[in-house]
């Protein structure tokens, strides 16, 4: 038995819970739970999980984690690499995109305005010279404009006389004149905005996302192989804990937190664990390969109503 599988049992037995009450507690095998207390990390499902099955045998019987870790790192096998540059190039948050698109916005009403003028200058300068050469060109005659001007007038009169409609054909055209523009009048709706999610802030395993425009919140976690996962809301208060295998019973697990400010997600086997919001899945922003265990919280920002 090592030194922290001791301490872990001692604390279990004060208070006075058997491997089987542990057990149901934390959603751990009977037998890994043995292991940790006797120090048989061999027998685990793979090396990522023994710090993970520790952590939560910690936190079922009250000791602090990372206290342990740091009291008994030399007996812990260090998997894992914790070292990460504090900006991940595969990564490009929206801060960093609208700086570089924010000057060309702010340009590009101004240009459009100058281009109108333009356009506006350039076609009223058209027409003008165009009406100045026919006048030009063309001669005045007075009397034949007097006799063309009478000669429309008495055409038009006629025209009125023998094409004049019936009172009832007047009512129809009105009617029909009426209905076709009511019925072509539509009423546009307005467009929802798309989903928006996207990275706040990120260092070593910990990732905040932030996301808006919808109006639901759900987080659905997806084994691919083995995980172990822990989904806590902003209050600290766990909604699901345990083991995810794929091809079985447990091969993924949804929360709503449509109620909820924030989801806290912590992640045994990044590797192993996809991660999906509102069905859209999410990019992790450190590599599970980089980082095995990985913090993740996605703050929910409700659409106003």
């Amino acid at each position: 038995m090592t030194e922290i599988g001791n301490r872990l049992k001692e604390a279990r037995l004060e208070k006075g819970m058997s491997l089987d009450e542990l057990q149901t507690a934390t959603k751990i095998q009977k037998r890994y739970l043995q292991g940790i207390e006797d120090g048989n990390y061999n027998m685990m499902p793979g090396p990522f999980y023994v710090r993970a099955f520790i952590k939560h045998y910690a936190e079922a019987v009250g000791l602090d984690p990372d206290a342990l870790f740091e009291e008994y790192k030399s007996e812990i096998p260090n998997t894992f690499n914790d070292d990460l540059p504090e900006k991940i190039s595969r990564v490009q948050t929206r801060k960093n995109i609208s700086g570089s698109s924010s000057k060309f916005f702010d340009i590009l009403p101004k240009v459009l305005v100058v281009a109108f003028v333009i356009g506006a200058l350039a076609v009223i300068w058209y027409f003008y010279s165009k009406n100045a050469d026919e006048q030009s060109n063309s001669p005045v005659d007075k009397n034949n404009e007097e006799t063309s001007y009478e000669q429309k007038e008495n055409l038009v009169k006629e025209d009125v006389v023998e094409e004049k409609p019936a009172d009832d054909e007047t009512v129809d055209e009105e009617t029909t004149e009426g209905e076709t523009g009511t019925e072509g009048t539509t009423e546009e709706e307005p467009e929802i905005p798309a989903q928006d999610i996207a990275v706040v802030e990120s260092k070593g395993k910990n990732t905040v996302y932030e996301l808006k425009n919808a109006e639901k919140f759900e987080v659905k976690l997806v084994s691919t192989g083995e995980t172990w996962v822990n989904m806590k809301n902003s209050n600290g208060k766990s909604l699901f804990q345990g083991m995810l295998k794929k091809g079985s019973a447990e091969e993924s697990h949804l929360v709503d937190y449509t109620n909820e400010t924030e989801a806290v997600l912590k992640i045994g086997n990044a590797v192993n664990t996809e991660i999906y919001v509102n069905d859209v899945k999410l990019e992790y922003a450190a590599a599970p390969t980089d980082h095995v265990t990985q913090d993740i919280t996605i703050r929910f920002t409700k659409v106003a109503q």
